[in-house]
């Protein structure tokens, strides 16, 4: 029970956040928060990571759906075993990734909102939602369950 709580507050914080930026922030617009490591700015990705793919939104959809049936998957496999680090990833990936393909089916864009203003230009410019990070930690999370068993 408490893994599929996890992966709900993962997945209605974002939607939260997410509302609450496309209400707050014009495109374009950007806010400097905590000394300008924390940039805020509005992000429609039609694509997947880094906008791949926006050129075939369908394509990034499905695939985006046929990913959360094989994690849904392995999560409800996972419930039976006592690896704990496992199902907190997965968990974190479910949440994450619905999230995100919840936004590609009904808004047909991901809201991203947020970047970092150290790293280099490069890394300055790229921009991240929440659910980025319930996806980024749980597969590491799993990944590394996988390998320890």
């Amino acid at each position: 029970m408490i893994y599929l709580c996890m992966a709900a507050i993962i997945f209605i914080g974002d939607l939260w956040v997410k509302n609450h930026m496309e209400q707050s922030l014009a495109d374009g617009e950007e806010k400097k928060r905590l000394k300008g490591l924390i940039l805020l700015r509005l992000h429609h990705n039609k694509g997947a990571v880094l906008n791949a793919g926006q050129k075939n939104r369908l394509a990034v959809a499905v695939l985006s759906v046929f990913l959360m049936v094989g994690v849904t998957a392995a999560f409800i496999l996972s419930l039976g075993q006592g690896n704990r680090m496992l199902k907190t990833g997965l968990s974190m990936l479910l949440g994450g990734g619905f999230s995100n393909t919840y936004d590609r089916l009904r808004r047909k864009y991901v809201v991203d909102y947020f970047s970092f203003g150290f790293g280099g230009k490069r890394f300055s410019r790229i921009v991240f939602n929440l659910s980025d990070f319930g996806i980024i930690i749980g597969a590491l999370m799993a990944a590394l369950a996988g390998t320890s068993s």
